[in-house]
This record gives C-alpha cells, structure tokens and sequence, in this order.
C-alpha cells in the first residue's frame, strides 16, 4: 500500500528539483541560489523519507528488484551532486544530477511495480544490502564522473577550467571504481552462500566483469598516456554504456532466461 504515496512523494521532489534547476540559472542573485539550495536539499530529503518509510512498510530493504533500485539512484546521485556543490560550487553538475535523478523518477511513475515482503531465499543473505548498496553508490558516482567528462570535452582547449575538470574526472571515477570493485568481490561471497560458487560467468557477472575491465582500461591509459584523455573519455563512455546493459539491460539479452539473477525481475 506505501507504493501509492509514491506519485505524491514523487511529484513534490520533481517540483522543488525543477525550481531548482531553474533558479541555479541565475547565479546572479544570491537570493535565488540560497532558494535553489534549499529546494535541492528539500527534495532529497523527501525522497529519502519515502524511502525509509517503505523499508520500514516492507520490513526488508527495498533493493529486490530492478524497479527497487531505481529508487535508490535518484538519492545517490542527487547527494553527490550537492556534496560536489559544496566542495567547489559546481552549479552545472548539481543541475545535471537533479535532472537525471528527475528522469529516474519518472521513469519508476511510469512503471511501476507490487512490492511485497517476501525475499526468495538467495536473497536472505548478510551479503545482499551491502552488495546492492554498494554497487548502486558506485553506479551513481561514474554517472557523475562521466558527466563531467562531458562537460571537458564540450570546453576550448584553451579553457582553464579544462586541468581542473580532468583530474575531477579521474577522482570521481577513481572513487566510483574503488565501489565497483568492493561490489564485485561482495557479490561473489554472496554468490557462495546462496549458490555454492564465487564465480558462475553468469550472464550478469560476466557483464559486471566487462564494466570492471572497462575502467581498469581507462585508469591504464590514463597512467601511460596522460594528455590523451580524449582517448582516455571514449573508453569511459564505452565502459558506462557496459554498466547501463549489467544494471538494466541484462534483463532483455536472449540468454537471460538462464540467469540465476532472476530476482532482478
């Protein structure tokens, strides 16, 4: 029954998101900026609230199920970018987290999901919070590491910003890929208990393991070859799109009927 104050939780987050993104446009006045703040943090909150709320309702975490997890995202990414905000005043990346967290809302209003108490076996493990949380955390971090990618390769190469914006991009990524990594090694203690082996090349291992290899591709370069980070941003784009397919888009590949990740459904 929590699902239903969804739409109403939702729909206030959107609306103080939506302000303000808008009102961060004018940075001018510093009346509009404390306001925009205010609403960002409002918003997050509220979201959170829901959220623990239906934990609490549901007497489990809410991360069963893909559409569970969605809700998580919207949160993480919205606190990185007012953490970043306030570290170093980055208003544009506040405003492309709260959009994208905005677009991840929608998408739960638009399919929504029954949720119930129950938790299949595989599930009922001390693993399963901390390898979901974790790995959802990182997601969050590398969408926002990429989003700053963007942003460089958007600027002049004359611009100053450009140095500062890519040593940003690999502390974030950095940091994202230190959680995948604790993601990967917690899913294969979970992956013991609940089915007797580490490692299975399932389907959605298999892909977690590209995405891994992906950013330790990406560190390489940047190690070996530090001006080339044009080069070294195509492998963080490609290796993005990698996680989009582990996280929501294993689902609909043609051998996922044989994935013992069916809980995802």
């Amino acid at each position: 029954m929590l699902w239903y104050y969804y739409p109403f939780f939702s729909c206030v987050t959107i609306l103080l998101w939506g302000c303000a993104i808008i009102l961060f446009f004018f940075k001018a006045h510093r009346r509009l900026q404390t306001i925009a703040q205010i609403a960002a943090v409002v918003g997050t909150i509220i979201m959170l609230i829901f959220l623990v709320w239906l934990w609490i309702g549901l007497s489990r975490p809410p991360l069963r199920t893909l559409g569970e997890t969605r809700l998580w995202y919207p949160i993480f990414l919205a606190i990185i970018g007012l953490l970043l905000y306030g570290k170093g005043n980055y208003r544009w990346l506040l405003q492309y987290c709260l959009a994208i967290a905005t677009v991840f809302i929608i998408i739960n209003l638009a399919k929504p999901q029954s949720y119930t108490k129950t938790l299949m076996p595989a599930l009922q493990s001390i693993w399963f919070v901390p390898h979901v949380t974790v790995y959802i955390v990182g997601y969050a971090l590398l969408a926002v590491g990429l989003l700053v990618a963007l942003r460089v390769l958007y600027l002049s190469e004359t611009n100053s910003l450009r140095v500062e914006l890519v040593k940003m991009v690999d502390d974030i990524t950095r940091l994202g890929f230190v959680f995948l990594t604790v993601g990967l090694i917690l899913g294969a203690f979970w992956a013991q208990a609940a089915w007797g082996d580490y490692w299975t090349w399932d389907l959605k291992e298999t892909w977690a393991l590209v995405t891994w290899l992906g950013y330790l591709a990406y560190f390489h370069l940047r190690i070996h070859r530090p001006t080339a980070y044009r080069l070294a941003f195509l492998i963080l784009i490609l290796s993005f799109l990698s996680l989009l397919i582990c996280w929501l888009g294993v689902d609909y590949l043609p051998n996922a009927v044989n994935s013992i990740h069916t809980y995802t459904r």
